[in-house]
């Protein structure tokens, strides 16, 4: 759909028909921060600078030497972002956002999505002081009946009093998260809307930094049976426009309607209100059950994603708004995954969603509509949700790469574009971000040192253009011109997928195995859960999509080359880890092949082994967040599964890089270590007190971390 700006979002000057309401709300005692075996010290991590640079518009040529682009197929010719073709990419954009503390906003489809899928994020957020919005689409009314099952049939629907009912319990989540206390007083008042409509606001009045945001638009009331007036209808154009569904109590005083844009225009209008510097949101592309051709999460969640993306697309064109980076969550599909929370963290989470359930009964918010959700009550761990937090993307550990001089190159996500930074040979200081031109990039990146000594990043897109049957996801990619130089031209390499219909446009982050020759392998998920691949040939070009094989792959793959220069791909099931391996240097990947490992968290990372000889790869332990290796060589370990003592519980990938060791902790921050050739010893963790985006990457000179503020930290080893 378009998505391009006419105007500055604000918001409209007549008089905000604002209606102040104090309330009380119910909850339960949260538990305080975690700790972690080892040293806890101040962080050493900085910040890079921002560019200075003058800044370069869209649309001029690129540097003299650039490569052309492939010629594949006119999609894969179009610029990022749109569907206009073009035949060369604008220079690379210096930093021109406005510099901006840390703003985190959060949109999701229905009150307790957020709890359910977000957390443990949130509570660190929240503890941080760190200003968090969070934005619900739909007013999640539901059947309209607040009873556990059992209960159900005696009980009268009421749309307006549940979407009320929830309201007060996610009310008493914050206030607990935020003060300890679920009765702790909010400031409630109606907002006018960029969309036309109105919007109820509420502000903790302990932490003000606190606000809770409810668009209350009707919600489609199945998890995935058609319902036109849905989200999913108005995306898709089936319906004209989306009635909204207020709760009882809201000071929205009237009703509204919207239309698809008006929509995208009032989630824009938000983010130009609040200007978060970090985003997040729900998954647009879970994929499709291929027995039932049912998506495998909850339509709300999809198409409410993919209005956040397009106002994302509509936000990331106002002058002047502060860089802003993304995360996208898992939600339904968790439910047959492994745990990725220690015990410790997963208690805290479900305590927070029993609050929100209103388990213990206790009317301490004053409202007939009952103090929380009791469809909750039945199941507050929901369906193994409270036991896990799973980002869909952005897990990739390779995103830091070296250079011929020595000097260093970072790449991340922001503004939907792709960020680079540099840190100079000799101890000099990091400059960036550098904003590439081309939009709709996905979080999650990937780099890869040529053997020529050129950096080239591999990453996907959202193409937005063109309508519902235009929408999809395919793999892009830029390189060097010359070592140390400038970034060439996007190169899309398209997609494994027919379309977007038959699987959600559900494809993995891709990863890439690099030979003596320079050329590329490039392997990543489809949404079929098997691997896929295309192959550079030795004129650049890129052969067609072949299938790897595998079954019920899960999550994103990994690869590393070793130091005779065999390529590895890894790759997660429910129950072990696949693998993919040449035999010889440049030769054919041959696989799968069972490693026979125990089940992981499926967030995977893998690099060169310490002696040279195959691959070691990192993974956790599930329930627990422990750290486990094994090393490779061929397709099969060559170690025994090594666990490494004195963790750090956490979630997501381990960076284990040449001596040095980062993961994300039980309490969000980062936390880094040296770390033996033999592995042998535990670590002495340090925590670097600050929370990041995606994973860390360690490396030889220190430890790189995307802040939530968008801005690159950087803890130098030996420190």
């Amino acid at each position: 759909m378009p998505v391009r700006l006419r105007r500055r979002l604000t918001l409209s000057r007549r008089r905000t028909a604002s209606t102040a309401v104090t309330t009380v709300l119910v909850g339960c005692t949260f538990a305080g921060l975690l700790s972690v075996t080892g040293v806890s010290t101040p962080s050493t991590a900085h910040a890079a600078p921002e560019a200075k640079t003058p800044a370069a518009t869209r649309g001029t040529k690129a540097p003299a030497g650039a490569p052309e682009t492939q010629t594949l197929t006119p999609m894969e010719q179009a610029p990022l972002g749109t569907g206009a073709p073009t035949s060369a990419q604008g220079a690379a954009k210096p930093d021109r956002g406005a510099k901006s503390a840390t703003s985190v906003m959060q949109i999701v489809a229905h009150p307790d999505d957020d709890l359910f899928f977000m957390n443990p994020d949130i509570s660190q957020t929240i503890r941080s002081a760190t200003p968090l919005t969070a934005v619900y689409l739909t007013a999640g009314e539901s059947d309209g009946v607040n009873a556990r099952p059992r209960d159900a049939a005696a009980a009268t629907a009421d749309k307006a009093g549940y979407a009320e009912a929830r309201q007060n319990g996610i009310r008493a989540a914050y206030s607990e998260m935020a003060t300890g206390s679920r009765t702790s007083p909010w400031d409630r008042v109606a907002i006018p809307t960029a969309g036309g409509g109105m919007a109820e606001m509420d502000t903790l009045r302990a932490h003000p930094q606190v606000k809770l945001v409810w668009l209350q638009i009707r919600e489609a009331g199945s998890t995935n049976q058609y319902r036109p007036h849905s989200l999913n209808g108005l995306w898709h154009g089936r319906t004209a426009a989306l009635e909204s569904q207020r709760s009882a109590g809201t000071p929205v005083a009237v009703d509204f309607r919207y239309t698809k844009d008006e929509v995208v225009a009032t989630i824009a209008g938000l983010l130009d209100r609040f200007r978060p510097t970090f985003v997040r949101m729900q998954d647009p592309s879970p994929g499709t059950d291929p027995k039932t051709g049912k998506i495998r999460d909850h339509q709300d969640h999809l198409y409410g994603a993919r209005f956040t993306q397009a106002a994302l697309a509509r936000y990331t064109e106002v002058p002047g708004h502060p860089h802003v980076g993304v995360q996208n969550y898992l939600g339904y599909p968790t439910s047959v995954l492994p745990h990725t929370l220690d015990p410790e963290t997963a208690g805290a989470k479900l305590k927070t969603l029993k609050t929100y359930a209103w388990l213990d009964g206790v009317n301490d918010c004053g409202t007939a509509a009952g103090c929380g959700d009791l469809k909750v009550a039945a199941r507050p761990a929901g369906r193994g949700w409270t036991a896990t937090v799973r980002y869909a993307r952005g897990t990739s550990t390779s995103w830091v790469q070296r250079d011929r001089d020595g000097g260093l190159h970072a790449f991340s996500v922001l503004d939907g574009q792709l960020a680079a930074w540099r840190k100079p040979a000799g101890g000099g200081a990091w400059s960036g971000p550098t904003l590439l031109p081309g939009g709709g990039m996905d979080t999650g990146v990937t780099s890869v040192t040529l053997p020529d000594g050129r950096i080239a990043v591999y990453g996907t897109r959202t193409v937005l253009a063109g309508g519902p049957a235009g929408y999809r996801r395919e793999v892009v990619t830029t390189e060097q011109a010359a070592p140390g130089g400038a970034f060439g031209l996007w190169r899309s390499l398209g997609t494994p997928e027919r379309n977007d219909a038959t699987g959600t446009s559900d494809i993995s982050a891709p990863a890439v195995t690099v030979g003596a020759d320079g050329r590329a392998t490039l392997v990543l998920r489809d949404s079929l859960r098997r691997l896929t691949a295309r192959d550079q040939g030795a004129n650049g070009g890129w052969g067609p999509w072949r299938l790897l094989g595998g079954a019920d792959v899960v999550g994103d793959p990994v690869a590393a080359t070793d130091g005779q220069g065999r390529g590895y791909v890894f790759a997660s099931t429910v129950k072990t880890v696949l693998v993919w391996a040449q035999h010889l240097p440049g030769g054919p990947l041959t696989g799968p092949a069972l490693t026979g490992l125990p089940p992981t968290t499926l967030a995977l990372s893998a690099s060169a082994a310490p002696n040279g000889d195959g691959v070691r790869l990192w993974f956790r332990k599930p329930a627990s967040g422990d750290l486990r290796s094994a090393d490779f060589s061929g397709m099969s370990p060559v170690s025994p599964v090594t666990e490494l003592p004195g963790g750090v519980a956490g979630f997501g990938p381990v960076s284990g890089g040449d001596g040095l060791l980062a993961v994300r902790s039980r309490t969000g921050f980062l936390a880094t270590a040296p770390h033996g050739r033999t592995g042998a010893a535990g670590p002495a963790w340090k925590l670097e007190k600050f929370l990041f985006a995606g994973a860390p990457d360690a490396g030889t000179d220190g430890v790189a971390a995307i802040g939530l503020d968008g801005r690159l930290h950087w803890t130098p080893a030996g420190r």
